[in-house]
């Protein structure tokens, strides 16, 4: 297993029952034997938004990083990655609403299959590039709508 997937690990046994973890940065390095900077970036790439966590973080002595699960009802979760999108989407960041989606149960492993087709690159290759995250967008938009009322 790889240093970053055993952080992973690690903080995800640490999250309690209400989906909330504090964390020493430094102390976890320690005892991980790495540098403080392969905490953040695990945080920074697996811990997002998109992924359906909250960070925050206090500096100076004492300080912690506060790790929060974001839990919400299906439809009102797919309404906030809907207005959570905007205008553009590039294909990592589809990838990362649509696993969220299917790790939390919103969406079944054939639809979160479907979508992550219709909005991959291949999918949009006859676009041009410049308006591939505009339509990659729009269609991911449209089948979480459809997906939500259907």
């Amino acid at each position: 297993m790889s240093l970053s997937n055993e952080i992973a690990r690690m903080i995800l046994d640490m999250l309690n029952d209400d989906g909330t973890t504090e964390i020493q940065r430094n102390e976890l390095a320690q005892s991980l034997g790495c540098v403080p900077s392969q905490i953040n970036y695990v945080i920074a790439s697996r811990f997002t938004p998109e992924q359906g966590y909250i960070v925050e973080s206090r500096r100076g002595g004492g300080g912690y990083i506060r790790i929060r699960r974001v839990t919400m009802d299906p439809h009102r979760m797919l309404m906030h990655v809907v207005n959570s999108i905007g205008d553009r989407l590039d294909e990592n960041t589809a990838r990362a609403h649509v696993m969220n989606l299917s790790n939390t149960g919103i969406l079944d492993t054939g639809t979160a299959s479907l979508i992550l087709c219709a909005a991959s690159d291949s999918a949009l290759r006859p676009v041009p590039f410049e308006f591939r995250d505009a339509a990659r967008a729009s269609i991911f938009k449209q089948l979480l709508l459809v997906h939500m009322n259907g």
